[in-house]
């Protein structure tokens, strides 16, 4: 009997205890969430928009952060040497997927620290150009993304700025040094200034504190305009960029809508929120087992011309009418 009663409690111990592991040996089974290694140019700050609309694009495709899939950011915050190392530590970790939005330095980093990562990055270029991919139809390899116009609509925003300022005879460009689109961007510049019969100066700056001497030196040149180049530093100095260029006096024309909407005089370009979602739309489907070499690059080719008339007053400007009816949007 006493036998009896000690194999019932040694069988319920064992059937409890047993029990009890059944849920760690179910999680155990599970497959490990997978990650993306989100590898930016930019800082955290002033980035939600965009990072909404990257998860909007991820959810398009039924992933959400923290639920099925993971995501491990690195910001460069604007110093484009710290991006190699950001990416080779998310090789190292052996990420699903890395991203790359809003920055070709990153997309080239990305593409050269890993040949089997899949990699899906947004450019303001030619991809093909720019040595990312073969073939826009056919990318081939690892890598895929979106590719926004950029460096090709830099000669029409010299000509809407010549339009607004049609006396200035001297105009100036802002470029980073430190992106490889800053020869690119050069070359186009002078080549629309030679057309328009107009002389054009290019000014380099890849920190904050440039910003200063590049406006004092656009007063010793007597530059009566300003087109600032496309680089993901100065998208996140929107709100700076457009304060000196009323300070100095200086028409100012970008390409993003955050410039103007931050106070400044004028933009002419694509958007920036519409390729975050993209980016995120691709991974989703990476991470469902597509392949990057079978999803072309998708190019995004629309543009708006942004006018603020509160900055066309301030800097004394009248806004000629056709320029005013061309304009997709105009800000009191």
């Amino acid at each position: 009997m006493q036998f009896d009663r000690l194999k019932r409690r040694d069988l319920i111990t064992l059937l409890g205890g047993t029990a009890a592991t059944w849920p760690f040996a179910a999680r155990a089974q599970q497959p490990a969430m997978p990650v993306i290694g989100f590898l930016s140019s930019r800082s955290p700050d002033g980035s939600t928009q965009y990072l909404a609309a990257f998860h909007y694009g991820l959810n398009q495709t039924g992933y959400v952060e923290g639920q099925n899939v993971a995501i491990e950011y690195r910001w460069a915050e604007g110093h484009y040497e710290r991006l190699p190392e950001f990416a080779a530590d998310l090789v190292r970790r052996q990420v699903t997927v890395i991203v790359a939005p809003e920055s070709t330095p990153g997309a080239l980093v990305a593409k050269a620290a890993t040949p089997t990562i899949p990699i899906v990055f947004h450019v303001g270029g030619d991809p093909v150009a720019l040595g990312l991919v073969p073939s826009i139809s056919r990318p081939g390899g690892n890598i895929t993304g979106v590719a926004t116009v950029s460096v090709e609509v830099g000669q029409k925003r010299l000509e809407l700025l010549h339009e607004l300022v049609p006396t200035a005879s001297i105009i100036a460009l802002l470029v980073n040094p430190a992106t490889p689109l800053a020869e690119t961007l050069a070359t186009e510049a002078h080549a629309a200034a030679h057309t328009l019969g107009l002389r054009l100066h290019v000014l380099q700056a890849s920190a904050e504190r440039d910003f200063d001497t590049v406006f004092t030196t656009l007063g010793q040149l007597r530059a009566g305009g300003l087109v600032i180049g496309s680089d993901v530093f100065f998208n996140t100095q929107s709100t700076q960029l457009a304060a000196l260029a009323v300070r100095f006096a200086v028409p100012t024309i970008y390409q993003y809508r955050e410039f103007t909407t931050a106070g400044g005089l004028m933009s002419f370009g694509s958007s920036l929120t519409e390729p975050y979602r993209l980016v995120g739309l691709y991974a989703g489907r990476i991470l469902k087992g597509q392949k990057p070499a079978d999803l072309p690059v998708l190019q995004s080719t629309k543009v708006e011309l942004i006018i603020n008339l509160k900055a066309a007053r301030v800097l004394g400007l009248t806004v000629p009418l056709p320029l005013l009816a061309r304009a997709d949007e105009v800000l009191e």
